[in-house]
């Protein structure tokens, strides 16, 4: 490391002869420190970008305050830039909106033009308000359902769909759907060996590895408490939410724990009403969209 000559510091400031610029004073091994000025272009671009900020300031939002912020004396917000954005797109869309409203599902297929507008704002509002849940594809998630196939827990029509997006499942709506898998467990209406049978008669039923001797004991089971809601050979009941349990799809999964936890413990989906925060034209929208993915029916 380099050390400091024994004057390392001078009590004044001294002209280096080689450059002719005045010194600081520091010296080090030999080299004496230089007080070259800044560039004259670097100081000015710098009281440039001061001037700028205090302008700033004074202008535009600014200072953050404990629930707010300085407003600038102009006023300017960023909010209400985007509300007149988004002012600006629903004006311009008014006309096929309210003619998207105004048509049924038949009307809006047979238009081209409508039908392909009603696909796109479908998307955004899928986007915008449905893939927390169903994810950005719509294939769903444990205890979502997948909107790509065509199984439909109420239906895969573009009616029925619309119905479902609109008031919702076990909503706060007075035309909501409600469905629920009773406990059978936890209430006390099966006893364990009857709820261990049971679900080796619906692993059965979807063509899984099963222990036959217990499946053909939980038929019974099955005819007297589940088909009521599932069918007897577990086609399920859409105009009851009762999803189909002879296939391979599955809600919240077909593994031997997980029906066994469904069959004990029960379940009760929630699917929010849309209706209170989307408009007629953007459930139709929407609806189309979904059905348009593949699985409709």
């Amino acid at each position: 490391m380099a050390q400091p000559d024994d004057q390392a510091k001078h009590d004044g400031p001294e002209i280096d002869e080689a450059t002719g610029t005045q010194t600081t004073g520091h010296v080090w091994d030999g080299i004496r420190e230089l007080n070259t000025p800044m560039p004259l272009w670097w100081l000015y671009t710098f009281y440039a970008t001061v001037v700028f900020a205090l302008v700033w300031v004074v202008l535009y939002p600014a200072v953050p305050m404990v629930r707010t912020a300085t407003s600038g004396i102009l006023g300017y917000a960023s909010r209400a830039e985007v509300e007149k954005a988004v002012a600006l797109h629903q004006e311009r869309n008014a006309e096929r909106n309210s003619a998207l409203a105004a048509a049924d599902y038949d009307v809006i297929k047979g238009n081209p033009d409508l039908h392909r507008y009603a696909l796109a704002a479908g998307a955004a509002v899928f986007k915008q308000n449905c893939s927390t849940c169903h994810g950005a594809g719509a294939a769903g998630a444990r205890g979502y359902p997948n909107l790509l196939d065509d199984d439909w827990l109420w239906g895969g029509s573009i009616e029925a769909i619309a119905d479902t997006v609109a008031y919702g499942v076990n909503a706060d709506h007075p035309d909501s759907r409600y469905t629920e898998m009773p406990a059978f467990g936890d209430q006390k209406m099966l006893s364990k060996d009857e709820i261990a049978a049971v679900a080796e008669e619906v692993l059965a039923l979807a063509g899984l590895e099963h222990d036959a001797a217990l499946a053909a004991a939980g038929a019974e089971t099955f005819a007297v408490n589940c088909s009521s809601c599932h069918g007897e050979e577990g086609q399920g009941m859409p105009e009851l939410g009762a999803p189909a349990l002879n296939d391979a799809i599955w809600l919240y999964g077909g593994d031997r724990e997980t029906v066994l936890a469904t069959i004990t413990h029960g379940r009760a989906g929630m699917m929010p009403a849309w209706s209170t925060m989307l408009d007629e034209a953007e459930i139709k929208a929407v609806s189309l969209y979904v059905h348009a993915l593949g699985g409709g029916e």
